[in-house]
């Protein structure tokens, strides 16, 4: 019935993967992102700043082990899960520490900025990770293991 048409099938498509996703990304994907990011900021602050104080580069110290362990997930994916849940915790020490904002009194735009960025990028990798631990559980279950 379809020759009748002259329709054509696409096979060539991947199937679709279980992967999980999260704003186009994978968690190591989005982990690597969010620690690119924090470590660029934390140099670009640090050079911004007037004082040279090494303070300026606490995001870059979030960030390192962010890239490294999203890095690290790629490369070894049967550890990928114990990478993934200790990039969780960083990102939760990564919020807590960009939730200073709402006490800091007389700071800086920077200081101001490099705890927004903290709380910002650490938020969205914590809600990317949460809903990745989530579908994994239900693939998990509805393959029966």
């Amino acid at each position: 019935m379809i020759d009748n048409y002259n329709i054509k099938l696409n096979h060539s498509r991947k199937p679709m993967s279980n992967e999980f996703r999260f704003l186009g990304l994978t968690i190591p994907n989005l982990a690597m992102l969010s620690g690119s990011i924090l470590i660029l900021w934390g140099f670009f602050s640090y050079i911004a700043s007037d004082s040279g104080s090494i303070t300026a580069l606490i995001p870059s110290f979030f960030g390192v082990p962010l890239l490294i362990l999203g890095f690290l997930s790629i490369r070894n994916e049967s550890n990928k899960h114990h990478y993934m849940h200790a990039s969780m915790i960083v990102a939760l020490i990564s919020v807590l520490g960009g939730f200073r904002i709402f006490q800091i009194e007389d700071a800086s735009n920077l200081t101001l900025a490099s705890h927004l960025i903290l709380l910002v990028v650490g938020i969205i990798f914590m809600v990317g990770g949460i809903l990745s631990f989530r579908h994994a559980r239900k693939l998990r279950e509805s393959l029966g293991e």
